[in-house]
């Protein structure tokens, strides 16, 4: 037998190539005591994150993305520690064996074994569950919207503040299946290294390229099937002058529908792609569209090309078939203008609209240009403390309170809306939906596009809406005067002795 020398153990139990004795080396300490630390910190980071109402991005990316690779570093800095402990005990020793040997008859070796299957089933578990809260958090709005707060805060802002606040990012911009969250996290990637190199592009480009069909995204909630016929539109406006003038418009917006089965085609919602086809060709923007083609259910095809098309330049246009963000192009991340904002506040009472010219002056100071948010607030709150204080200085002292209210409103305003760090504000994004400050509807409705024989895209505004009244000097809050009540009919008498199921049953009875 060869003598395994003076410092190589020989008893069975520990040939020298054991997994505790190849650990002993100042590599595989050094990655053991990483990984313990790092496990340390996942665990009392998980802790915090599961028990936190209202848990920091920082939390999640530290727990679930960060620390996990330290840990997986520093076990694999001890493995390779190991590993080269070993062959440099393979050099020292000729003829040792290549692999440990493995004995189940000793106990050692059993216990040895338990520990090591344990340990493997533990960090399986933990891993599992660790990858569950990775993607979990990573298909989080907190995750889109303020880890890179700098990049995405305009659109994070905007989101927490639309009708689809509670609606995550991916339900839109990813939407389910494995294929399109792999397709994302690779163009997450890239978006990752421009933030790092600050090379992303201020603002944040729109339309958004390769944006999954909306069928796919928005149908999912938004059934486009259903039969919405027409709902009523209240908009409520101020005037410049010093009474801010109030004026009111009612429209009632002929929504439709598309689909025979569940109610007439007609409405706007005729555009939808369940009964015809709409196709066009436009720039990058998709603002100007100068050819359309539509198929109706019957498989009839006509073109329409503006009299104004250039047709060298719409040789360059890609053909895009029409879906709901064609028109739907800012669901949530809308910046409102500031004198639709302004009249917002005036009409939701956050400014009073008794306060002498709080219209134009709002406005005025939400409009100017400055370089920063700090700078835009200290500004817009000076402004209007001066404006008040040198025009009418008698409401300083006697209504300081509407005075504050007014600059906080406009602050907040500014805030939600307007971001001069990224370029934005409420005309970097056109809005088509209607045409009040973009052309939206007019992009195809505006009376040039004509077919070969002789139709024409109508602008007629009735085909949308119809307008049910407007009333001018009165408060938000007032109405026009309606029917004093419903008539049915077939003469009932006094409906108020009555109720409407006494007789309405569905068709069943008499």
């Amino acid at each position: 037998m060869t003598d395994p020398g003076p410092n190589m153990p020989s008893t069975p139990q520990d040939d020298g190539f054991s997994y505790r004795s190849l650990l002993k080396n100042y590599i595989s300490l050094t990655g053991l005591a990483l990984a313990g630390i790092a496990l340390a910190n996942i665990i009392v980071l998980f802790i915090i994150d599961i028990t936190s109402a209202v848990p920091s991005p920082y939390t999640g990316i530290l727990a679930y993305m960060i620390l996990p690779g330290f840990l997986l570093g520093g076990l694999a800095l001890a493995a390779f520690g190991a590993w080269r402990e070993r062959s440099r005990r393979l050099e020292a020793v000729p003829g040792a064996p290549l692999l440990p040997r493995i004995d189940l008859n000793q106990p050692g070796q059993r216990s040895r074994l338990a520990v090591f299957v344990s340990f493997v089933v533990v960090f399986v578990l933990l891993s599992a569950v660790g990858s569950y809260r990775a993607y979990e958090f990573t298909d989080s709005t907190t995750f889109c919207g303020e880890l890179c707060h700098t990049v995405m805060h305009p659109e994070h802002v905007a989101h927490d503040h639309s009708a689809h606040a509670r609606v995550s990012c991916v339900e839109c911009h990813v939407g389910s299946g494995a294929g399109w969250y792999v397709k994302s996290k690779l163009s997450g990637a890239r978006q990752v290294v421009k933030t790092i190199l600050n090379t992303y592009p201020r603002p944040i480009e729109s339309p958004v390229a390769n944006l999954r069909p909306a069928a796919q995204t928005c149908e999912q909630c938004h059934w486009p099937r259903r039969f919405w016929g027409a709902q009523l539109k209240v908009f409520n406006h101020f005037g410049s002058d010093e009474q801010n003038t109030p004026r009111q418009l009612r429209l009632l917006i002929k929504v439709g529908g598309g689909d025979p089965s569940t109610g007439g085609q007609a409405g706007i919602h005729w555009h939808m792609n369940i009964a015809n086809k709409v196709e066009y060709k436009s720039d990058a923007k998709r603002q100007n569209i100068p050819w359309v083609r539509i198929t109706d259910r019957n498989g009839k095809v006509t073109e329409y090309q503006s009299t104004a098309a250039d047709a060298k330049a719409m040789a360059s246009m890609t053909d895009r078939r029409m879906d709901c963000v064609d028109c739907h192009n800012r669901p949530t991340h809308v910046y409102t203008p500031p004198d639709r904002a302004v009249d917002q506040a005036l009409a939701g009472g956050r400014i009073s609209p008794t306060l002498p010219f709080a219209k134009q002056q709002g406005v005025t100071l939400l409009t100017a240009e400055y370089k920063t948010t700090p700078q835009a607030i200290a500004a817009i709150q000076q402004g209007v403390n001066a404006f008040y204080k040198e025009k009418y200085p008698q409401l300083v002292s006697t209504r300081s309170g509407d005075i504050k209210n007014m600059s906080d409103a406009l602050a907040a305003i500014y805030q939600e809306n307007i971001f001069p760090e990224m370029k934005v504000d409420w005309r970097t994004h056109p809005d088509n939906v209607g045409h009040y400050y973009f052309n939206g509807c007019f992009r195809c409705h505006d009376g040039s596009h004509v077919s070969k024989d002789g139709k024409v895209i109508s602008k007629d505004c009735n085909s949308c809406h119809t307008v049910l009244g407007q009333e001018e000097g009165v408060l938000p809050s007032a109405v026009a005067d309606a029917t004093p009540f419903f008539k049915h009919p077939v003469e009932l008498g006094d409906l108020t002795s009555v109720n409407c199921s006494d007789c309405h049953n569905g068709g069943v009875g008499p």
